[in-house]
């Protein structure tokens, strides 16, 4: 007979796995105010290798406006400037010659909107990611009432799994509505 905890852990840790790259992604998505997580994509040629951002230089907020960015060798500074330039995030860097500044613009009204649209897609993903899981998991499960598990502990451990479900669905709306309010603050 199966042991039904391990389908329960199983299911809990994938969908534990779907709001763990929901919170990456969201982390990702500009909201109007630095954030150090933004710059995770970028990499720099240093001495050949394509390293990470952070990797090279100090990375800090010393303000909910500016990200600066202060690398470990004088001569990386027209390297990450030229790499920052290159990337996806839209800001244009501003280098003093000892640190590299980025002033994050304040979003407008449509730009917000946009950004809400985006969240709501990557949230609406996760969740698809967590009730494929369930039903991935509910699925195993019937086989195993085929292979000789009690039809009544099948039903009992389906509605287990709804509720783990349940709990995840939850707090990937929690995740939405945070970053929703996030980017709607002005």
């Amino acid at each position: 007979m199966a042991d039904l905890q391990s389908y329960y852990k199983a299911a809990e840790k994938k969908m534990q796995d779907a709001l763990l790259h929901l919170d990456d992604t969201l982390a990702h998505i500009r909201a109007g105010k630095a954030n150090v997580r933004l710059l995770d994509p970028i990499r720099v040629d240093y001495y050949g290798q394509a390293v990470a951002l952070s990797n090279v230089a100090s990375i800090t907020t010393p303000d909910p406006r500016t990200i600066a960015i202060q690398p470990w060798e004088k001569k990386m500074l027209p390297v990450i400037e030229k790499a920052i330039m290159a990337s996806e995030i839209g800001i244009t860097p501003e280098n003093n010659g000892e640190v590299i500044r980025l002033c994050i613009p304040p979003l407008t009204e449509d730009r917000r909107r946009e950004l809400v649209k985006q969240v709501k897609a990557e949230t609406e993903t996760s969740k698809v990611a967590v009730r494929n899981i369930r039903r991935e998991t509910i699925d195993a499960l019937k086989k195993e009432q085929k292979n000789g598990l009690a039809e009544d502990a099948e039903k009992d451990a389906e509605g287990e799994v709804q509720k783990i479900h349940d709990k995840y669905i939850k707090q990937v709306d929690d995740a939405f509505a945070v970053k929703e309010k996030e980017i709607m603050k002005v």
